[in-house]
């Protein structure tokens, strides 16, 4: 078991805006030298749940970084922010993925053919969700305006399908909470909000999952996986035997090793 959530997180570089409300910043490490670097925007989880927020994944962004990736964790509104749920913690990932890759277009330290999502836990499900938000409809809430496609994506012990997801009740039922009732309740919400409903996504994913993980089984990765293959999808599963849920975001874990070599060869670096 990781203790994650109890250490300080290493300090960032830089914390940047891309909303008015108290939620919306990201904080970003940048390797030294003047690059080009990799980018990879992160997302942390906590089941969409305000109690939890970026700091505890900061290790992970921290550690990329040293592997020369510039990292941007982001902060969202959760369930128990206001406005957090349905839409507004779609509307956020989406708005700040928007917002900050028009930012960063033209800045030299970003390399923009090496841009990347990763997500652990809920913020898999949004990493995911990400990757394939060009296909919903026009009409959706959570259609942006502005698309910017992210191709590259690693989902960390990802809650992937919310129907099944809501079905085992996992988090105690924060499904339902995220979402704001039951699949019967809002067929069309699951529909837009699930990644494994939006497939395929034409983008390349990687899902990384512990056997042992009793929060987010890996079940959840497993028929996300079968599905996108089914469809054509570039996917690949990481099946980490005897790993829990903690040790994919915890550089001190065995399990470490396997997810940085999975995000350096998404990046195209191995």
């Amino acid at each position: 078991m990781s203790g994650i959530l109890e250490r300080p997180p290493p300090i960032f570089d830089k914390r940047i805006r891309y909303g008015k409300g108290p939620q919306h910043f990201a904080d970003m490490r940048l390797p030294g030298g003047p690059g080009p670097f990799p980018f990879m925007f992160v997302i942390h989880g906590g089941f969409w749940q305000s109690a939890y927020d970026l700091q505890h994944i900061g290790h992970l962004c921290a550690a990329l970084t040293g592997k020369g990736i510039i990292t941007c964790n982001l902060e969202y509104r959760r369930v128990g922010d206001h406005g957090g749920g349905w839409p507004g913690t779609f509307q956020d990932v989406s708005l700040a993925t928007d917002h900050i890759m028009e930012k960063l277009s033209l800045d030299p330290r970003v390399d923009q053919a090496k841009v990347g999502v990763i997500g652990h836990s809920a913020g898999g499900h949004l990493a995911l969700w990400l990757a394939s938000r060009h296909r919903i409809p026009k009409a959706s809430p959570l259609q942006s305006a502005h698309v910017h496609r992210i191709v590259r994506v690693v989902s960390l012990a990802g809650v992937c399908d919310l129907r099944t997801a809501w079905n085992q009740r996992l988090g105690n039922g924060a499904v339902g909470r995220l979402i704001g009732g039951s699949p019967d309740q809002h067929p069309d919400r699951f529909d837009v909000g699930s990644p494994i409903e939006l497939l395929p996504s034409g983008s390349r994913q990687v899902l990384i999952h512990g056997t042992d993980d009793n929060i987010v089984p890996i079940s959840q990765s497993e028929k996300f996986v079968e599905r996108a293959e089914q469809l054509g999808d570039r996917t690949t599963l990481v099946r980490l035997e005897g790993v829990g849920h903690f040790e994919l975001i915890d550089p001190e874990s065995d399990a470490w090793s396997k997810v940085a070599e999975s995000v350096l060869f998404l990046l195209g670096l191995r």
